[in-house]
């Protein structure tokens, strides 16, 4: 049995992930990545979306990532995210109403709008919204 590498998610106001588990997936600025025990090091920079793991059990857990960067050891995987939410820390119904409010203002014909911010943030709102409904990816 392969060994275990220990996962730490953490942003500047909590750890929200810390423990071993078999296999990290996360969503790299240039592209999904996955990391083993043993990996080579390297350091990226990370996109919004959905860090998926296999925990201690084999059961896959999901938490929604909104950038910050990973530094990939041989025996460690280490998330600084700007904000992290595990799963069951997501309220559909907040997310979704982010997504409305986010597709408005990139509708609307206003010429003050911030076009990144809304586009960031109807990312956001997508990711909570799948991650919610089953840990899908973002589309």
């Amino acid at each position: 049995m392969a060994e275990n590498i220990k996962l730490e998610i953490v942003t500047p106001e909590q750890y929200v992930v810390s423990e071993d588990v078999q296999i990290v997936m996360a969503p790299g600025t240039l592209g999904e990545f996955g990391v083993l025990f043993g990996h080579t090091p390297f350091l990226t920079s990370l996109q919004i979306g959905n860090l998926h793991y296999k925990d201690n059990s084999g059961r896959e857990q999901f938490v929604f990532v909104s950038g910050g960067f990973a530094e990939a050891l041989p025996d460690k995987v280490t998330v600084l995210a700007e904000s992290a939410e595990r799963v069951e820390e997501i309220d559909y119904e907040r997310a979704k109403a982010a997504y409305e409010r986010a597709q408005q203002r990139l509708e609307s014909r206003e010429e003050d709008i911030d076009y990144n911010r809304a586009r960031a943030a109807l990312q956001r709102a997508v990711a909570r919204m799948n991650i919610a409904q089953g840990g899908g990816s973002v589309h």
